[in-house]
């Protein structure tokens, strides 16, 4: 660790407190300052964070002068080899004492020792942070009170100088952080639309923020960033500082996306449903089959620029780690910014979404009940593509539905959300197979029409904590339970050690199925692929039963084979149809290529780390920082689940620290 010194020195220099000349002209600059910001700028609060040193400053120093007291920067920690700044203590100009002066006639002490005061530091070479705020003084404070001090002097004179040049960096560094937290009078923005003749600000397209809202978005963030590692926040501003879009991810969200990357749900039900808070939110699903949050934001406006915004957040937020398959609902706006920002991923429609709105949509045609009976069978029980165009056009003939806006452009897009269209790809069960399937909201239950901004995030937490606890079960059950076995297939008995809990339990009702199976046969062969046909007896409307006929390929010199169900893809694990022909040509356990790993009990605990992002592959503070967050969450979740774990964690950090220690001592 580098040696530090304690510099009394203010870098912009103390002098006297305040004084009294130019008090006519700084009257005059006051005012008009004044009517530039009317708000009441907001009160350092731990965990804000600032570009540079100067920033910080400015922004205290705006306070401050609301309040009525000066500041000056009452001690400075520098690194001694560079001379660089990397903390600081900024304090009201009451802070301490003088040393008494031994002249005839001194000044009066002016000083009373005063605590307020904030401090900032330096965090990953580029940021400023509070750490550490006092607000009370010991002495009184009041705006109204004509009393001029030296920092807001220096304001004035910059803000002057400005108005003779371009714009400096301290003023628009003021009016960024007095609007970045909004007024909620004004519906998330300050009412200067005709300051200087500007033209007026289309504010239908900003946060509509209710009283109360905007602080709770500033105060949570503030606290994340000091008691959560790893959180990402970022909010876009328009031109005059307005607040358009936020978006957000907590260490847990950021290191679950490390796991669960390859499917992702951009869950916008909010935004389609017009609720009070326009959240959209990135779901993955996790080992257990359970919905898992990657991040989620406030989208100001529901258009291809402000969705490019937030997706381009999300992912910065991820380290550029792209999906591999996204589902969202049908839409055009964000079809072209997943074009955009994910050029590589596939990107689907999820079909819940849609079948969803075909009591809306069709509801008062004439027939509707078989309309709706033979769509559902187009879409969910045709095997192939044939059979889905033709059952489709049948129902568009026999109901006259040629001219139905909303039914073409749905056969426009079939090969985005119809099953048949899609069994090449992997979705590890977000994909609807039937119409009694389909991804409820994350935050189903905890936000509705009218939930505003602050009570959506005081029930954040606790949405988060359930969803994680669920999780936690999951991971105790599966790796401290015996499953029941029920029947005597060895591959139940092969994946019940394997497989977490709700997975197995997934898989086993496909072990029970292959006894609704029969008369398996080869049908074709071509060299080693061999051709089987396997028929199934299901139930259909009401008590009937309908006899289906499957085909598996199956090559014996690799063991890959592949069901016309695609199950596998759709859902993660092998069918019973599979299972069949497997166990016809006597296999006796899964080939290991059809046992996915994200469905391992120990999945996490055997995960590695890609090679695009392995130590070797990272340079700087930042990426070091993120990774050994990714790594911490994990050690920590582990040591959390029992007394022993917990003591042999606290064991190793320690040995860490004294490990660091000697390093230190070995640079100086």
């Amino acid at each position: 660790m580098e040696a530090v010194s304690l510099n009394s020195e203010p870098i912009f220099g103390e002098g006297e407190d305040f004084e009294d000349g130019d008090c006519d002209k700084l009257e005059y600059d006051n005012e008009v300052h004044k009517s530039q910001f009317k708000k009441e700028p907001l009160p350092p609060t731990v965990g804000l964070e600032f570009e540079s040193f100067e920033e910080a400053y400015d922004f205290y120093n705006v306070y401050a002068k609301d309040q009525g007291f000066g500041i000056r920067v009452s001690n400075s920690w520098f690194r001694s080899k560079r001379r660089e700044r990397y903390r600081a203590k900024l304090s009201c100009s009451s802070a301490g004492f003088k040393k008494k002066s031994e002249a005839n006639n001194p000044r009066p002490e002016t000083r009373t020792g005063c605590p307020a005061m904030t401090i900032i530091k330096l965090v990953d070479a580029k940021r400023w942070r509070i750490v550490e705020v006092e607000l009370e003084h010991n002495h009184p404070v009041n705006p109204e009170i004509k009393r001029f001090y030296k920092s807001h002097k220096k304001m004035f004179l910059a803000a002057k100088k400005a108005q003779q040049s371009e714009p400096i960096k301290e003023i628009h560094t003021i009016k960024l952080y007095q609007t970045a937290v909004i007024d909620a009078s004004c519906n998330g923005h300050f009412k200067t639309d005709e300051i200087d003749g500007q033209t007026p600000v289309d504010h239908s397209k900003n946060l509509e923020l209710k009283e109360g809202d905007a602080h709770a978005v500033y105060n949570y963030f503030c606290r994340m960033k000091l008691t959560n590692p790893n959180f990402f926040y970022l909010m876009d501003l328009d031109n005059e500082g307005h607040l358009r879009n936020v978006f957000w991810a907590d260490a847990r969200s950021r290191i679950a996306y490390y796991y669960f990357s390859d499917t992702v749900a951009i869950d916008t039900t909010s935004l389609s449903n017009k609720y009070e808070v326009p959240l959209l939110s990135f779901v993955g699903v996790n080992q257990h089959g359970q919905s898992v949050l990657l991040g989620c934001g406030f989208l100001g406006h529901e258009s291809v620029e402000y969705l490019i915004w937030m997706l381009k957040a999300w992912l910065t937020c991820m380290l550029g780690q792209y999906p591999r398959v996204i589902i969202t609902e049908q839409s055009k706006p964000l079809h072209v910014a997943v074009s955009e920002v994910f050029p590589q991923a596939r990107h689907c429609y999820n079909s819940s979404y849609i079948m969803h709105r075909v009591p809306e949509k069709l509801g008062g045609l004439k027939g509707y009940e078989t309309i709706k009976r033979q769509l559902n069978k187009a879409v969910y029980d045709s095997l192939r593509i044939a059979e889905f165009e033709t059952s489709w056009w049948e129902m568009i003939s026999q109901h006259g539905l040629r001219d139905n806006k909303w039914l073409q452009s749905l056969y426009q897009d079939r090969e985005r959300w119809v099953p048949v269209y899609l069994k090449d790809t992997s979705f590890v069960g977000m994909l609807p197979m039937n119409e009694r399937e389909g991804l409820s909201a994350f935050f189903d239950g905890y936000v509705h029409k009218h939930t505003s901004f602050k009570e959506f995030l005081d029930k954040y937490d606790l949405a988060l904590q359930r969803k994680h606890l669920k999780e936690a079960m999951g991971d105790f059950e599966s790796r401290n339970s015996c499953f029941e076995l029920k029947t005597k297939c060895n591959f139940e008995l092969q994946l019940s050690k394997v497989y977490t809990k709700e997975i197995f339990n997934k898989f086993q009702f496909e072990v029970e199925g292959m006894y609704s199976c029969f008369n398996t046969r080869q049908v074709n062969a071509n060299g080693p692929i061999l051709t089987f046909v396997v028929k199934e007896r299901i139930e259909v409307e009401g008590n009937e039963k309908e006899v289906r006929h499957y085909e598996v390929l199956y090559e014996t010199t690799q063991m890959e084979i592949r069901c016309i169900c695609s199950l596998f893809n759709l859902k993660g694990y092998l069918c019973r149809h599979a299972l069949n022909v497997l166990n016809y040509n006597g296999v006796e356990e899964i080939p290991s290529e059809y046992i996915l790993r994200r469905w391992n009990k120990d999945y996490k605990r055997s995960f590695h780390i890609d090679n695009e992002l392995s130590v070797t592959d990272v340079d700087g503070p930042v990426q070091w920082y993120n990774l050994l967050c990714r790594h911490g969450i994990e050690v920590v979740e582990e040591g959390a689940e029992s007394q022993e774990r917990y003591q042999a964690v606290m064991q190793e950090l320690d040995g860490l620290l004294t490990k660091f220690t000697v390093i230190d001592e070995s640079f100086m």
